[in-house]
């Protein structure tokens, strides 16, 4: 299985060879040119994903398998058309159980809520709710569904904290707890696969927005994360690695943004529309420590951050002074639908991204940090700092933050995780 798991197989039933047609043109991607800077996506860049690959070899890895389905709305083909209903529909595949993650099967949950189980009535299949469970409650669960095969099919969008990634890492330990195959069918990366970023987690810090230590920005797909995770993390949880079989997609280089390709964007989550709200989000999610809004429920989230006693005119005018690569500010007055603030009147800031490319979500998220703690007339973290600290991965930006230290210098803090983690991740890589 070598180039489909990252690690040395375990027995399988499955059969070799309809995985290796699947895996045809898996070959590393250069994404660089002479000068060693990423080439321009040419638009739309055309890609199969693990499931048209899948769809297109007549299912044949999934024939004979009793087959569970974890899947969320952006569980789809490039018709729109749903996996579960496809799975369901071929001849030879029997679907018996799908799991949903946190926002639920069908999407309809809030942030930090799921969907209860029910019989899905469009297929008749059951659904759990698999969102938070890990260890024996997991284990429990798989054995009850009565499954041999476990299916991932998500999209992500590359910051540690979006949990869907951690509902694979737990899934993936159980199926090896359980003798349980387990599938990742690949997708983009939204934000590019170029830069791995952030700190790395404190494994102190560890929680359903971060297992195992990650940078914020993993520059990873979700199958490459699988056998990161199968290989250096899984056996810890289970005594020895998953049978992990990842089918990649062709196409995808490691500088295209998804928008930049010929897939549509389903929102992952609710307050997740588009690309550009994707590549802000490893950043400005670590408002969700703070006492601020990040504009849950308006039509710009996580680009938009507020809060109802704020004045915010200082902040925007230090901010655009502060020469950010990529982006500017603008003063913006809000009403959030939801969560921090809900249906308050706040008083913000809106971020522009003007140049993807140059823009850093965490360095400008930093640097926003700093500014609001020099204007704020009263303390600006939840649970005294320990939200934003589970976010972050350890206390250390917000003792940063408190002792004056500029964004810039908590930035280059960072440069060893990023080596460490750059080089980890390495022999992961699928593009």
């Amino acid at each position: 299985m070598h180039e489909l798991s990252g690690v040395p197989a375990r027995k399988t039933s499955l059969g070799r060879r309809s995985f290796m047609g699947l895996c045809a043109g898996t070959a590393a991607l250069s994404w660089a040119n002479a000068s060693g800077m990423p080439r321009e996506c040419l638009s739309p860049v055309a890609i199969r994903t693990g499931y048209d690959s899948l769809e297109a070899d007549g299912y044949q890895a999934l024939k004979g398998r009793k087959v569970g389905l974890i899947a969320n709305p952006t569980s789809v083909d490039r018709h729109l058309r749903h996996i579960a209903d496809r799975l369901h529909a071929a001849p030879g595949v029997n679907l018996k159980a799908i799991f949903g993650p946190e926002h639920g099967f069908r999407g309809s949950a809030q942030a930090g809520h799921s969907e209860a189980k029910s019989i899905d009535p469009r297929t008749g299949i059951p659904v759990y709710d698999m969102y938070t469970l890990s260890g024996p409650k997991l284990d429990a669960l798989l054995r009850a569904a009565d499954i041999d095969l476990l299916v991932f099919d998500i999209q992500d969008i590359g910051a540690r904290f979006y949990t869907y990634i951690w509902s694979m890492f737990d899934a993936l330990a159980a199926c090896a707890r359980c003798g349980v195959a387990f599938m990742v069918l690949d997708r983009p990366n939204p934000i590019t696969g170029l830069p791995a970023s952030g700190p790395t987690l404190d494994p102190a810090f560890s929680s359903f927005v971060g297992r195992v230590p990650l940078l914020l920005r993993h520059g990873m797909t979700i199958g490459e994360l699988a056998r990161l995770f199968n290989s250096q993390y899984v056996p810890q949880h289970a005594g020895h690695a998953a049978e992990l079989h990842v089918i990649p997609m062709t196409g995808w280089r490691r500088d295209c943004y998804q928008d930049e390709t010929d897939l549509v964007w389903v929102p992952p989550s609710p307050n997740m529309p588009n690309v550009t709200t994707a590549l802000a989000y490893p950043g400005t999610c670590l408002f969700e420590g703070t006492t601020f809004s990040v504009g849950r429920g308006t039509a710009s989230p996580f680009l938009t951050i507020g809060a109802p006693n704020l004045q915010a005119t200082r902040w925007v005018e230090s901010l655009n002074n502060a020469n950010l690569p990529g982006c500017l500010f603008r003063e913006d007055w809000f009403t959030p639908g939801s969560d921090t603030a809900k249906e308050q009147l706040c008083h913000g800031l809106q971020i522009a991204i003007t140049d993807r490319k140059a823009f850093d979500p965490l360095l400008t998220s930093v640097a926003m940090l700093q500014t609001v703690i020099k204007i704020s007339n009263s303390p600006i973290w939840r649970k005294s700092g320990s939200t934003f600290d589970i976010l972050a991965g350890s206390s250390i930006i917000r003792r940063q933050l408190s002792q004056g230290m500029s964004a810039p210098d908590i930035v280059a803090t960072w440069k060893a995780d990023e080596a460490t983690f750059n080089m980890q991740r390495h022999p992961f890589l699928m593009y």
